[in-house]
């Protein structure tokens, strides 16, 4: 069925819907909603090590 699997046209095919879908002055505030997120993530992770008992 996929023997190659994921090749570089696919990329550029993906990349162009999610242009289409989201529109280029959506993506840099959904990356950046996305980093923060993420950073806020880890930071709670990082907490919740820290306080559970060994």
């Amino acid at each position: 069925m996929l023997r190659n699997g994921l090749e570089p046209w696919h990329l550029v095919i993906v990349a162009i819907v999610v242009l289409m879908l989201f529109g280029s002055k959506k993506l840099p505030d959904t990356a950046r909603a996305l980093g923060k997120s993420m950073r806020i993530l880890k930071s709670e992770a990082k907490a919740m090590k820290e306080e559970s008992p060994r």
